[in-house]
């Protein structure tokens, strides 16, 4: 449902009410006559009214409670960042509503909805694979509804953003196989519209360039659902696999990517790394223990979200309006594990 901005006093004014015996019937106030509350109540619905959160916490003070929206929390690196979530918010006294938007636009934006009309504090939120467009997003931080963006982030907000170094990663995990002598160094990652996938495929571009190979598009395959949908995954795969001049390495972009890769490659009986070697972006803590063991561009997850957190808080408890924001870029860890190690 499409969230509409329409107030208190948009009702009284179309219903030629006062302010007051609006809100009261509203509430169900006893003071006001059955026939009013009906009346009140059937323009509220036809017109989507919800509460504005904003007004309602200056009213009863903060409701304690942060709002997260991530795409899905079976996802190492998500798991993690939520730990450092709620660590925090733990600490400072907050609830936390934790809401996945699945990789969906369409439920991206029901999610923000919810919890807005659930009254939260403030968001913090990794946009969806589907997110081209954020205007819902607009609309509650123009509201004065605080909210901070980790990971998959937009330049149309004025806000905080948390990161990782995703230029920095893509690189040293390009370079790392070309150090070890792979030349076709295919490149699997999500949907064109997130920002870590252009940070990332940035990366990967520099790492080529400055070791003098030629960036073929060939080698980039996209996965609009950011390896959620194993389909396109594998469709990704097979498809460089059929190339006469295959990739001798790929190196994939998150981590639900990065462990489906490894796990298709097996079940094709592509021996890694003899065949074909394999770096990726991954938190998964089982990365030491699979076969073979997998290197990994780590990002700091835990530590994303628990600054994403402190900063929202400053931002809901802050005395003054804030108009100057952070982008935090915290570092990556590469750890070189054997599906990247060339044979000696």
């Amino acid at each position: 449902m499409k969230f509409e901005a329409i107030t208190i006093k948009d009702i009284a004014k179309a219903l030629h009410l006062s302010v007051s015996t609006v809100s009261k019937a509203l509430r169900g106030s006893h003071e006001i006559s059955e026939e009013t509350k009906k009346h009140v109540l059937a323009y509220a619905n036809e017109h989507n009214y919800k509460p504005n959160p904003i007004a309602q916490s200056l009213k009863r003070g903060l409701s304690k409670s942060i709002g997260v929206i991530v795409c899905n929390i079976d996802n190492n690196f998500f798991s993690a960042v939520i730990n450092g979530i709620e660590s925090v918010a733990r600490q400072k006294d907050y609830n936390v509503i934790i809401t996945q938007s699945q990789e969906s636009y369409e439920r991206e934006i029901a999610n923000s909805e919810h919890l807005s009309s659930r009254s939260v504090d403030g968001l913090i939120i990794s946009l969806s694979a589907e997110t081209k467009r954020v205007d819902h997003l607009i609309k509650l931080h123009d509201k004065g509804l605080p909210m901070v963006f980790f990971d998959r982030i937009t330049d149309e907000i004025a806000t905080h953003k948390v990161i990782a170094d995703n230029f920095k990663g893509a690189y040293e995990g390009t370079r790392h196989l070309v150090q070890q002598g792979f030349r076709r160094i295919a490149h699997i990652t999500s949907s064109s519209s997130l920002s870590i996938t252009l940070e990332r495929l940035e990366g990967y571009k520099k790492a080529l360039a400055d070791a003098g190979l030629t960036f073929e598009e060939k080698y980039i395959k996209l996965c609009p659902h950011g390896g959620m949908i194993k389909e396109e995954t594998q469709q990704a795969l097979t498809e460089l696999l059929q190339m006469k001049d295959r990739p001798d390495a790929i190196f994939t972009a998150s981590d639900r990517l990065s462990t489906t890769t490894l796990s298709l490659l097996r079940k094709m009986q592509i021996e890694v790394p003899q065949q074909i070697a394999l770096v990726g972006f991954t938190n998964s803590i089982s990365a030491d223990i699979f076969h073979p063991s997998l290197t990994a561009v780590v990002q700091p997850a835990l530590e994303m979200g628990q600054l994403a957190t402190d900063l929202l808080i400053q931002l809901i408890e802050a005395k003054r309006p804030v108009t100057e924001f952070q982008k935090r870029v915290l570092d990556t860890e590469l750890q070189i594990r054997d599906s990247s190690l060339r044979a000696k």
